[in-house]
């Protein structure tokens, strides 16, 4: 391998280590196999907000011109996530890795892409580059992909509410009645997207139940 092959390798390593652990929008049995024989995963650049149109037609084209047998799953790993506003309930759907599509593909002997494959993959739209260099795409780490696979593995569950600040941070509130009154984090409540503020009122401490929109970082206020 390269310098600059290691490298590479080593930013989409720091690239996949650096998310949580979250879902995929590919449900993967608990039979399946890590990478299907003669095969590796590899990751491939695409242009942001096309990773799930770059993966529906890859696995088109990849079905219509028979070539399963070089290039297999493809995944788009993506988290579901609540947020409530004003007591109404949005869930979105985000990519964990924008700008990357993961591909299961088997490579000629020399490390290329096979030539059909590779214009099949470069020929459609949103698409840019495998991590790699001079033409050969570098295999994703075994911790990688375990990771990713893992995640893929997970069962549907309900979408989970992310939570900003911690117990004992120190708050500013931005809307309602309190607005202006700092004070600290005391319990956070997820499920209901609120969070508890130790507030000082007349010189006496009193919990306030908030909406996480409602509070910030005094540094942000």
């Amino acid at each position: 391998m390269t310098d600059e092959s290691a490298d590479r390798q080593t930013t989409a390593s720091a690239t996949l280590d650096g998310r949580p652990n979250e879902r995929t929008d590919v449900i993967l049995g608990e039979d399946e196999p890590m990478v299907q024989p003669g095969m590796n995963w590899f990751v491939l650049r695409v242009a942001s907000n096309k990773e799930s149109h770059v993966r529906e037609t890859l696995l088109r084209k990849v079905q219509i011109e028979g070539m399963t047998h070089l290039v297999g799953r493809i995944l788009v790993p993506t988290e579901k996530t609540k947020t409530i506003k004003g007591g109404k309930q949005r869930i979105t759907e985000t990519k964990l890795y924008p700008g990357y599509v993961f591909v299961e593909m088997k490579l000629e002997e020399d490390g290329r892409i096979p030539q059909d494959v590779f214009f099949l993959i470069k020929e459609t739209t949103g698409v840019g580059d495998f991590v790699g260099a001079a033409g050969r795409p570098t295999p994703m780490a075994t911790h990688e992909i375990e990771k990713m696979l893992l995640d893929s593995r997970k069962p549907e569950e309900t979408p989970i509410v992310k939570m900003v600040f911690e117990k004992g941070e120190h708050v500013v509130i931005k809307e309602g009645p309190f607005e202006g009154y700092e004070g600290t984090v005391d319990e956070l409540l997820p499920e209901k997207g609120l969070v508890r503020v130790l507030v000082t009122i007349f010189g006496r401490q009193a919990p306030i139940e908030l909406e996480e929109w409602q509070i910030g970082k005094p540094d942000e206020v």
